[in-house]
């Protein structure tokens, strides 16, 4: 099956160690990352998908982040 997640966070070096973290947890980029400015809070904020291919059936319990 394969499992979605999109990550999400500040502009800062904690967004981009997050997607390290799931890349080097075998996730792969999907699509474009996304920039955009949270004006309720002040600051620029970035998004990217990442998809991945695992064994098992899907459950709306899966912890996506464990994977």
């Amino acid at each position: 099956m394969k499992l979605y997640r999109f990550l999400s966070g500040d502009d800062t070096s904690t967004f981009c160690h997050k997607v390290s973290a799931a890349l080097a947890k075998g996730w792969e980029l999907y699509g474009s990352p996304t920039y955009a400015f949270d004006a309720s809070n002040g600051v620029m904020r970035c998004g990217q998908a990442v998809v991945k291919e695992v064994g098992g059936e899907y459950a709306p319990d899966l912890k996506l982040g464990e994977q």
